[in-house]
């Protein structure tokens, strides 16, 4: 399952200090994802996925944010310089899950 999407970065506000940055995956998107791995699941409902940004791919996991009712994918420093991209930049993602 591959999802394609545009979103906009923000930052978790608890961890500012740590630059913890992320894209919310659409809302649909997440309750396709949530019925695939309903049942036992990892660590904080984590689901593993292969993710592009640009040029750049690599391996994370995505999370449930229940604030938003959605999946969150985490864009690590080194994405965004690669990338040249801010906080409240809007970027086309594409997610693969990894554990289909």
């Amino acid at each position: 399952m591959d999802i394609v999407f545009d979103a906009e970065l923000w930052e978790w506000a608890a961890r500012r200090t740590e630059s913890w940055t992320f894209v919310s995956l659409p809302a649909e998107a997440s309750d396709d994802i949530r019925a695939r791995h309903a049942g036992p699941r990892r660590g904080f409902g984590s689901v593993r996925v292969r993710a592009t940004l640009g040029a750049t791919r690599w391996q994370t996991s995505i999370f449930p944010d229940g604030k938003r009712g959605t999946y969150v994918l985490p864009v690590k420093r080194a994405v965004r310089e690669a990338e040249g991209l801010d906080v409240g930049d809007v970027c086309t993602v594409t997610v693969e899950l990894a554990d289909t």
